[in-house]
């Protein structure tokens, strides 16, 4: 029951309450609540949305990862906006310049995004363990750094090429790209969906069946405690953020291979920051990162159909706060409910208090 109530309770607390806050907002505005909430449930069967959640719940996934290992750590990885609009960038540019058997030719891009995602957090990681620079003001220079980058590389003078009223990187070949799941006119599920879920497997290896993760959680408890067992925190840091920047370089790929091919001005942005709000719903596990990248996706696909019924989208957005404050409020009513309950027992074993 007491692991029930410590992993479960607090997101379900958390969901419930946004949902609360959501309808209250909605009445206080004139609108049904029973019915935008159910217009949204039913736009999950209408078209493509469907399989544009699921497509949408691999690549926030891909991000809450990239955030969780950071978290592990006691680190703060704000930067995962800016390291995988870098990756994406910059493995597009490779992708479209060579010429390589299939599987390779794809493969090499995403190993070019997971070096390109790395190598862009070693900066900030290398500033923390040499200079004590704090990993959050870093990252967040880093992200602006990053997306005036981007626009310089895909600039018509330097890698990109103008394409209408747009400038993108030269189309990947066809040799570079990853077949998806085709469901007819419901759309197609991306290929390198199945890339998340090898990412989540690997991840939960990591943390609990290896030295490495036992170390890295270790660490991120106590540096002290840690350094006095034989563990280098410095470094436990810099790998840290070598693989969180890594898993942020990977964020993009599924979209890039699977539809787009190229990338452009009109790249969606923000799913870094997403990946923090996700991280935290999940509590830094990955099924329950999984659950959240979900949830995420589908406020984000069904809330499109809101404007069918009057109600402005800004809802969907207004959940979606609600969701990350009160879960982390959640989380802190539950863990001082648990405190207190292990108090009383150990009050009753002591004869300190009444057993009534």
């Amino acid at each position: 029951m007491g692991i029930l109530r410590g992993k479960l309770l607090p997101p379900v607390l958390a969901i419930l309450f946004s949902a609360l806050l959501c309808g209250i907002a909605l009445v206080v505005s004139g609108a049904n609540p029973l019915q935008a909430f159910g217009v949204m449930f039913a736009q999950v069967g209408e078209g493509t949305t469907a399989v544009d959640i699921i497509n949408s719940t691999g690549t926030y996934y891909i991000a809450a990862l990239a955030v969780a290992i950071g978290f592990q750590m006691n680190l703060f990885n704000i930067g995962v906006e800016g390291q995988y609009r870098v990756a994406a960038v910059v493995a597009a540019v490779v992708g479209g310049s060579i010429a390589l058997p299939p599987g390779i030719h794809a493969l090499v891009i995403i190993l070019t995004a997971a070096v390109a995602g790395a190598l862009w957090a070693a900066i900030p990681a290398i500033l923390k363990v040499t200079r004590g620079v704090n990993e959050v003001i870093s990252t967040i220079m880093m992200n602006g750094l990053a997306l005036g980058l981007a626009a310089y590389l895909i600039g018509a003078d330097v890698f990109g090429e103008l394409r209408g009223n747009n400038i993108r990187t030269p189309e990947i070949p066809e040799s570079g790209w990853v077949p998806g799941i085709p469901f007819g006119s419901s759309g197609t599920v991306f290929g390198l969906v199945f890339l998340a879920a090898l990412l989540g497997i690997g991840y939960w290896v990591m943390m609990n069946r290896t030295r490495f993760g036992f170390e890295l959680r270790a660490s991120g408890e106590s540096s002290t405690a840690a350094a006095a067992g034989g563990v280098n925190a410095k470094k436990m840091v810099l790998i840290a953020m070598l693989l969180s920047g890594g898993i942020a370089g990977l964020v993009s790929m599924p979209e890039i291979l699977g539809r787009d091919h190229t990338y452009n001005l009109n790249f969606p942005a923000g799913i870094g920051f997403s990946g923090i709000a996700i991280a935290l719903l999940g509590r830094n596990h990955p099924g329950g990162i999984a659950f959240g990248a979900l949830l995420w996706a589908f406020l984000d696909k069904s809330g499109l159909a809101l404007d069918n019924v009057g109600v402005p989208r800004e809802i969907v957005t207004i959940m979606q706060g609600a969701i990350v404050l009160s879960v982390v409020v959640a989380y802190e009513v539950v863990r001082r409910f648990e405190l207190a309950a292990q108090q009383r027992q150990v009050g009753r074993q002591l004869g300190t208090v009444d057993a009534a």
